[in-house]
């Protein structure tokens, strides 16, 4: 049986350490996500679920506990490695696009692959592949302004997927939208995650889109439980 994609455990996290407002955030949390499958995170806002998908993705450390990605120990990484291991193994989506303003949705692509390696002509080829499958790849050459919001977040997706990575982490990436294009862009979402197998850990607060995933659990006082 090959290892999971995503294992953290007994993840402890706390600001302001020693202070009067020292707040606990991560509290013994536990999570592990195979190949192929579906996660929603369900949390209120507040409850640390950013904190969580920081720390398993390699942008956060804990104060204690472990990450492992693809059955490698992350812990004791250094700066440099985590971030190399980020940058090929992780991808992420944020609730808004962050996409780069000055550059098409092409573009938005395209560069991630070149920071990790690929040569242009691949990186754009991936790049309309991935636009193709969501529906947009007419508007390849738009700069965001001029896509709507669903437009913008699904080039966001394509850019999260765009180094093939085996784990993406997406924080309430249907937020900023209304009911109508939420629907659709998670539509467009899954599809991508089941096309590429990926394992997959979704942060929301949306009852109604956790219950499309494989699996829900959720982030209460500080560890993670099975709904």
């Amino acid at each position: 049986m090959s290892d999971p994609t995503l294992m953290v455990a007994d993840l402890t996290k706390a600001y302001n350490h020693g202070k009067p407002n020292e707040v606990r955030v991560l509290q013994g949390a536990s999570l592990t996500v195979k190949r192929g499958e579906v996660v929603a995170l369900v949390a209120p806002s507040g409850a640390g679920k950013s904190t969580l998908l920081h720390i398993a993705g390699l942008l956060d450390t804990a104060d204690s506990g472990t990450v492992a990605i693809e059955g490698t120990d992350m812990t004791r990484l250094s700066d440099r490695r985590r971030t190399a291991v980020r940058r090929a193994t992780v991808g992420f989506i944020y609730q808004f696009h962050h996409l780069l303003p000055e550059f098409t949705a092409l573009e938005n692509i395209v560069l991630p692959q070149l920071a990790n390696g690929a040569a242009t002509k691949p990186a754009e080829e991936r790049a309309m592949t991935l636009l193709d499958r969501v529906g947009i790849a007419p508007r390849a050459g738009h700069r965001p302004a001029a896509l709507s919001g669903g437009e913008q977040q699904r080039v966001a997706f394509c850019r999260a997927l765009a180094n093939e990575p085996s784990l993406l982490l997406a924080d309430e990436p249907t937020g900023n939208l209304d009911p109508d294009t939420s629907d659709k862009v998670f539509d467009a979402l899954m599809s991508l995650v089941r096309d590429t197998g990926l394992a997959a850990v979704i942060a929301t607060h949306n009852l109604e889109l956790a219950a499309r995933m494989d699996r829900q659990v959720r982030l209460h006082a500080g560890v993670v439980e099975d709904l």
